[in-house]
């Protein structure tokens, strides 16, 4: 029996079911879209999903920098 029927050629979701958004840059902890490209990731094209899954591991260091925390307050 073929499983041809479960076969999908879209890019699957980056969803990591870690969702958080970031408050300053706007972009979810987890998979590291956009709110605007998670709603919109179920209407996209192929081409447009995969652009979006090429810029994702560049946004990654966004969200690492360091905002503060104790060593801003010791500058204080």
């Amino acid at each position: 029996m073929s499983n041809d029927i479960w076969k999908r050629d879209e890019i699957d979701s980056p969803c990591k079911q870690i969702c958080v958004l970031h408050p300053v840059e706007r972009i979810c902890a987890g998979c590291y879209r956009t709110v605007d490209e998670i709603a919109r990731w179920s209407r996209m094209t192929p081409t447009e999903r995969a652009s979006v899954m090429a810029a994702l591991p560049g946004r990654a260091p966004q969200l690492n920098r360091r905002r503060g925390g104790r060593s801003a307050r010791l500058k204080r």
